[in-house]
């Protein structure tokens, strides 16, 4: 058969290109970990977790470990192929067109702005939780919130290879604190550990509780693909994105299954009780031992404001580049003549998130649903955004087969291009149906007809924009990461 090559490969101008070759494997792997933010992630959603799957929630988050690395199979297969700061958007669109790419970049960005919301909100409200636990001082966690993200985003500004590094930082020293605090919990009851967590028959409802629960441990590795929008700064992108994303998932994988343990193992295996606590790994800490629960604060702190910055570095790179193809406004992808930070797409990315947060609370206000406080608004706001995000992983899984059929005949392998991807998208379909199915209380009940709505605007700005301009098929994806310098 003919094969078809996809669009030749142009040199960006000097102001649209990023600092190549900036980042190594570690830097990529720390900040794609940094993103995913075990301890927020770990905090804000194991309670819920622990009450739908039961005693045998590790075997859960295990399960849905194998789901991410299915997925993460796609984007190693795509990124090795075609690296780019695009990501999902780079990788759809040369695959099914520019339309597609351009409702593609509208879905990614929508769903990255409300997610990054999320850890926005949640960065001040943690902090204000722990002033007030060991201060008994209570300011309006928005004005940490503010604080928190003005830091970061600073630092971002400043350039890429700083703040991944200070990310990577922060991931470590939150690593350390919670193998600290899980292992002294497990060492404390020694005496009466059990292996049910890690037997089948104590998942709560059987299959019915594992699919139920499944949605919430794959939510705990949102952020999984961090490394690929990384690319163009990248030193070896082909090689080094898969590296990246598998080991991530592996670390994390076996990480939050010791955290889960050692939860469940603190409460004597009472779910009833892990799912009535605030935040059970840090009751846990206190339980163990109380200078222990310092260690878990600590590591909240570092993970919020890491997952900040290693979630807004890499979102950007994809506004960025949508900006820089014209699949969205063309300001977006300028960058600073020394610094090579994509300021523009940083800019609108942090302060439409911001935006959301202020409309989301004043919709709260108006309702009459009270004051919006940030662990209920990073509930909802997480939610929301992952079903886009979703979508978006959705479609990368659906054309990776198509890709290499049509641009790499001869590498083509029906394991690797056809069934992993398809297990891959038969993972995502089921923390979907459970994010979109009726029957949720307001506002999880009105998220999937926002999402229809998005969905249909996003197809309908494409299909106007790629009549307007014809070329634009062309430009995605032009832009490659092999070859840049500095």
């Amino acid at each position: 058969m003919s094969v078809v090559s996809p669009p030749p490969p142009v040199r960006a101008r000097p102001d649209q290109r990023l600092r190549g070759g900036a980042l190594g494997l570690l830097d990529i792997a720390g900040s794609t970990m940094a993103n995913i933010g075990p301890a927020m992630s770990f905090y804000f959603s194991f309670g819920f977790l622990a009450t739908t799957s039961g005693v045998a929630s590790p075997l859960t988050i295990a399960a849905a470990g194998l789901a991410v690395a299915l997925l993460g199979n796609t984007l190693a297969q795509f990124s090795r192929a075609h690296p780019s700061a695009g990501s999902f958007v780079t990788f759809v669109g040369t695959t099914f067109g520019g339309a597609s790419a351009v409702a593609t970049a509208l879905l990614a960005a929508l769903g990255y702005i409300i997610g990054i919301s999320a850890v926005i909100a949640v960065s001040g409200g943690f902090l204000a939780t722990t002033l007030k636990y060991y201060a008994g001082w209570s300011p309006p966690w928005m004005v940490w919130t503010l604080v928190l993200t003005g830091a970061s985003a600073a630092l971002i500004v400043r350039g890429i290879v700083l703040s991944t590094k200070v990310a990577g930082f922060f991931f470590a020293v939150e690593l350390l604190m919670l193998l600290v605090v899980s292992v002294a919990a497990i060492v404390k009851h020694g005496g009466h550990l059990s292996a049910a967590p890690f037997l089948p028959s104590h998942i709560r409802g059987g299959m019915s509780g594992l699919a139920e629960g499944f949605p919430l441990a794959v939510y705990l590795f949102i952020g999984w693909e961090n490394s690929a929008a990384l690319a163009e700064e990248s030193e070896n992108p082909r090689r080094d994105v898969g590296r990246a994303v598998f080991s991530s998932v592996a670390v994390m994988s076996l990480s939050y299954v010791l955290f889960a343990y050692a939860t469940v193992t603190g409460f004597g295996y009472d779910v009833h009780k892990v799912g009535a606590a605030d935040v059970p790994f840090v009751d846990v800490a206190r339980g163990t031992l109380g200078v222990l629960a310092f260690l878990a604060y600590v590591a909240g702190l570092t993970s919020t404001v890491g997952s900040l910055i290693a979630g807004a570095n890499s979102q950007t790179r994809l506004l960025f580049n949508a900006g820089r193809e014209r699949l969205l406004p063309a300001f977006l992808g300028y960058v600073h003549p020394t610094r090579r930070t994509p300021t523009n797409a940083i800019i609108t990315f942090i302060a439409a998130a911001l935006l959301i947060i202020g409309g989301w609370g004043l919709g709260h206000v108006v309702g009459h649903h009270g004051r919006m406080d940030a662990t209920s608004f990073f509930a909802e706001a997480s939610s929301m955004g992952s079903i886009l995000i979703l979508l978006v992983y959705l479609a990368a899984n659906v054309a990776l087969p198509f890709y290499y059929r049509r641009y790499r005949p001869t590498e083509f392998r029906v394991v690797r291009h056809v069934a992993l991807p398809a297990l891959g998208a038969v993972a995502i379909v089921v923390p979907l149906y459970y994010l979109v199915k009726p029957g949720q209380p307001a506002p999880y009940s009105w998220f999937p007809y926002v999402s229809l709505a998005l969905l249909a605007a996003s197809v309908a700005y494409a299909v106007v924009l790629t009549r307007r301009d014809p070329a634009l098929g062309e430009r995605v994806g032009a832009v490659v990461a092999d070859g840049y310098e500095e």
